[in-house]
């Protein structure tokens, strides 16, 4: 009952907390303090609800046991990491957004091929990951490899559709203007096409950080090294160890979070000029 009433203050603290610093001018500080201050309240009210309740581990264990597999299982952790988020994940990125934007670029300047490859890239977005991972194991291995060619197809198509979305946006008479100054086209797409295009295309690599990094671990699900997050997730909850499945989920969590939050701030300062970045300010 102790527990219960510990989890309800904390809830209660948390709120009027944030409700008082809604109140006050927008700042770097208060914009930082109140996600902080919202999570902390929901692991205090997290911890005590499994302690009142009595739940079993099994099914959700504390914050504070989680915490403690993670310090006591760090080597385990970042061997899994680089095996998911560096080898598998981020390779499979780079090479799936570079070969979209090569391909989107190659749209907009035959527009044939646009008739052609995005109703091909549409139907292969509409794969069921659940369906290709298996068959990409088997072809590529159960190693890395496999796992990169997962996220090349999840991140390809979101990417190339904003991209060549991207190029579309300058209007007729900016690019009557290039055509007055004897650019061609080429000289057009970077100096006029590409600059208009950065938002769209940042849009596209903030959606494939997160979707890279989910089909990295799903991949592993159908065949892995004795490594890697999928790998420790499936194995551990065949083990009941679900302490060391929620760290792993900590871990992709983290990853996931800098992974987008590195590609933001790129975004900051490569478009510093557009109206979204200025309002932010």
């Amino acid at each position: 009952m102790i527990w219960l009433l510990c989890g309800i203050i904390a809830w209660v603290g948390g709120w009027w907390v944030n409700s008082q610093m809604a109140r006050r001018p927008r700042t770097r500080l208060t914009a930082l303090a109140s996600p902080i201050l919202f999570g902390l309240t929901v692991i205090a009210v997290w911890e005590c609800i499994v302690h009142g309740l009595n739940i079993s581990p099994v099914l959700l264990p504390a914050p504070t046991q989680i915490a403690v597999t993670f310090a006591a299982s760090t080597a385990i952790l970042w061997e899994d990491f680089v095996q998911t988020a560096l080898k598998g994940a981020l390779s499979g990125y780079v090479m799936g957004c570079g070969a979209a934007f090569l391909i989107a670029i190659a749209v907009d300047r035959f527009p044939f091929l646009k008739r052609g490859l995005l109703p091909v890239g549409n139907f292969v977005a509409a794969l069921p990951i659940i369906g290709m991972a298996p068959i990409l194991v088997m072809w590529f291995g159960f190693d890395w490899q496999s796992k990169a060619a997962v996220v090349v197809v999840m991140v390809f198509f979101p990417m190339l559709v904003n991209t060549v979305q991207g190029l579309q946006e300058t209007d007729a008479m900016q690019r009557d203007l290039m055509r007055t100054y004897a650019a061609g086209y080429w000289k057009t797409l970077l100096k006029l096409r590409l600059p208009a295009a950065m938002p769209f295309i940042f849009n596209g690599l903030k959606i494939a950080t997160t979707l890279a990094l989910i089909g990295a671990i799903v991949a592993e699900f159908f065949g892995s090294p004795i490594r890697g997050m999928g790998f420790r997730i499936s194995t551990s909850v065949g083990q009941l160890s679900m302490d060391l499945v929620w760290a792993e989920i900590v871990v992709a969590a983290l990853a996931g979070s800098g992974f987008y939050g590195g590609v933001a701030l790129i975004e900051k300062a490569v478009t510093f000029w557009h109206p979204s970045q200025r309002g932010r300010a």
